[in-house]
């Protein structure tokens, strides 16, 4: 899995999972659970991961819906 966004936005984490979803592309959201740690200020930011096969297309997704912002660097 490679990570395809990292944020501390609620809404954001939400309206790409929605994306994605509706594009089919697996993911996963982890760091959830890091709020129970921290006090649930939102300190710590959440993970978007994606798997290899797929990473493109999400990518490709994410610009096009206008969050190309928030992506994070490629790797390869």
């Amino acid at each position: 899995m490679r990570e395809l966004v990292r944020t501390n936005d609620a809404v954001l984490i939400s309206a790409i999972e929605a994306l994605l979803n509706g594009a089919r592309i697996a993911h996963m959201v982890v760091d959830q659970n890091m709020s129970v740690m921290e006090g649930s200020i939102g300190i710590f930011p959440r993970r978007i991961l994606v798997g290899e096969d797929q990473i493109h297309a999400a990518r490709r997704l994410l610009q096009d819906a206008g969050f190309g912002n928030e992506l994070r660097p490629p790797i390869d």
